[in-house]
């Protein structure tokens, strides 16, 4: 499709492998068989969530919210429903919101999602961006604890100013659809990856100190971080620049690519799967994206 190879590919990114939905498939269907899964995990019938939230930018429809359709379709019958658009950083920014939520006993049982069909605003003639995004959900269930486990601190930042680095510039209201000479190749994401990356070791790195520090956390306590997978050279200058040895670093990016907000969730839960998280350890978190927003949430398992 473009002027690249197997091997540029992966010794600038990471990535070997992604994955794209069918045609027929849509950011709901991803974000319910995740929210399902989670239920079973959680032991939670879905009349017992009492509110949804959905880190997307690429929802079902440009209305309503894809967290309706979500509804709708797990039968979360006694739950409000909202969207967040903070792009990768979007499941973060939902778990903090949940955090929120639970600590003013506003909501019980909270539902929070990362789901991402990134082919559906990927240019596949774009070298820039073709080469790195993928399609996924992720999902958690957040309720009250009795112990000292649970979502230790959060820190949500952005900086509208840079948002020309990483956004899809016609389709909305300030360039509408019906406006664009040519609609098919201007409504997709673009980016520039150099600017971004700086910006992300830096803000990644200073957001993952800020929770620490909330929390009293020394970075040594860590038993593992979980990074946005957007690059492989983004997650070890991060990793670098705080001094967490890769050891500690969960990786899945050679599989998945980077899938925005389903990105978080989807190595949170396969961490867990796999035995790298138990009960008790202190796991990092933190995400960067579009906006440019960026996040990090310390938890403890």
């Amino acid at each position: 499709m473009v002027d690249t190879s197997d091997e540029w590919i992966v010794s600038r990114t990471g990535i070997k492998e992604r994955h794209i939905c069918a045609k027929n498939e849509a950011t709901s269907d991803m974000a319910v068989a995740a929210g399902q899964e989670a239920m079973e995990m959680a032991g939670v019938k879905p009349e017992e969530i009492d509110f949804l939230i959905t880190g997307t930018v690429t929802p079902d429809y440009r209305c309503p919210s894809a967290s309706c359709i979500i509804q709708q379709k797990l039968g979360l019958i006694n739950a409000g429903v909202m969207d967040l658009v903070a792009a990768c950083a979007g499941f973060l920014h939902g778990l903090a919101t949940a955090d929120a939520f639970i600590k003013i006993n506003k909501y019980k049982k909270i539902m929070v999602i990362g789901v991402e069909k990134l082919s559906s605003i990927t240019d596949y003639t774009d070298r820039n961006t073709c080469v790195l995004f993928g399609d996924g959900a992720g999902a958690a269930i957040i309720e009250p604890t009795e112990d000292d486990s649970g979502i230790l601190a959060t820190f949500l930042k952005s900086d509208g100013r840079h948002a020309e680095l990483l956004w899809i510039p016609d389709g909305g209201s300030a360039a509408p659809i019906q406006d664009l000479a040519n609609p098919k190749k201007s409504i997709y994401l673009k980016m520039n990856g150099k600017e971004v990356f700086k910006h992300a070791v830096r803000e990644m790195s200073n957001a993952s100190l800020r929770v620490l520090d909330e929390a009293g956390v020394k970075k040594e306590d860590l038993k593992l971080m979980v990074v946005h997978q957007a690059n492989i050279r983004i997650i070890d200058a991060t990793a670098k620049r705080l001094g967490i040895p890769k050891e500690k670093v969960f990786l899945n990016i050679a599989r998945y690519g980077n899938t925005s907000a389903a990105s978080v969730p989807i190595a949170l839960d396969e961490a867990v799967r796999k035995g790298r998280i138990e009960k008790g350890d202190l796991v990092l978190m933190a995400a960067f994206g579009g906006g440019l927003t960026w996040a990090a949430a310390l938890i403890k398992w």
